[in-house]
């Protein structure tokens, strides 16, 4: 079975002028789609069994003001396709408010955070009352960890470091950090080792072939490629080529000589299956 765990949803409502903008920073024009609402995701991930969905809420960055209403929308319009997270922003005065409707009453499975796009670090004093929250709940926490392309988002707050300091101060908290923290991915990696109750997954990654390539065979050597998972970041990247992007990490090795992430592992990552990890006693699906 295929399992993306990193899906975006918004309406064309939800989309300024300043995503459009931005895009051309982020690949090549054509290779980022601009629509992400629920009947295009659906048919995307027709080949996918089950995908986890987060509402983006990055309008003074990114571009994007989803709402977790559009996500619930979509995981009941789709019940065998999605699993929806809400979105947090702590900048906001009725945050954990906004959380409990999402979990409570729109029935979320987690939640979506993006540190270096709210501009909020983890060790924030007003995400206290959320991780709380989740742990009370068992749910997980997605994490956009690594750079970006915003000029105005300080990058030092996508380092996986801060991540480590969290997993020891919440061990019970299931932590699942995005993009391999791109390009940190050696501090990912051992992060994920030090902690086990942090993830991590390699979403949107697959086109930067070298450091896709090195990022896979030090998650091989340290031994954690059981806790990383597949996805595919949609609309940024799509199904056909992250699959295929996966399939071919050893293309590189071919050319160079170098060493090639292992058939088990690829496997084991292409058929990962968060279901199974990020609640624990896991997830009915």
């Amino acid at each position: 079975m295929i399992f993306d765990c990193h899906v975006n949803i918004w309406e064309d409502i939800h989309v300024t002028k300043d995503f459009n903008l931005q895009l051309t920073r982020v690949r090549p024009i054509g290779n980022v789609g601009k629509r992400a609402d629920a009947k295009t995701l659906y048919s995307e991930l027709k080949n996918v069994d089950k995908a986890i969905v987060f509402p983006l809420r990055y309008a003074d960055s990114v571009g994007i003001e989803s709402d977790d209403e559009t996500c619930a929308r979509a995981v009941t319009m789709y019940p065998d396709k999605f699993v929806g997270f809400a979105y947090c922003d702590p900048r906001r005065s009725d945050y954990m408010d906004l959380l409990v409707h999402a979990i409570e009453d729109l029935g979320l499975k987690g939640v979506k955070f993006g540190p270096i796009y709210n501009r909020v670090a983890l060790s924030d004093p007003r995400l206290t009352p959320v991780y709380e929250y989740l742990l009370k709940h068992n749910l997980p926490i997605t994490l956009h960890m690594g750079v970006t392309y915003i000029h105005d988002c300080p990058i030092e707050l996508g380092r996986p470091i801060y991540v480590d300091n969290l997993a020891m101060r919440y061990p019970d908290l299931k932590i699942i950090m995005a993009h391999m923290c791109h390009p940190w991915y050696e501090e990912c990696i051992v992060t994920v080792r030090h902690s086990p109750n942090v993830y991590a997954e390699i979403s949107s990654i697959f086109y930067r072939r070298w450091q896709f390539y090195n990022t896979l065979l030090c998650a091989e050597e340290y031994s954690v490629t059981d806790k990383i998972f597949w996805g595919t970041d949609f609309p940024y990247s799509r199904v056909k080529e992250s699959i295929e992007g996966l399939i071919n990490v050893n293309e590189v090795a071919e050319v160079t000589g170098m060493p090639k992430v292992s058939r088990e592992s690829i496997e084991l990552i292409m058929h990962s299956n968060p279901f199974e990890h990020w609640w624990h006693g896991g997830f009915e699906y």
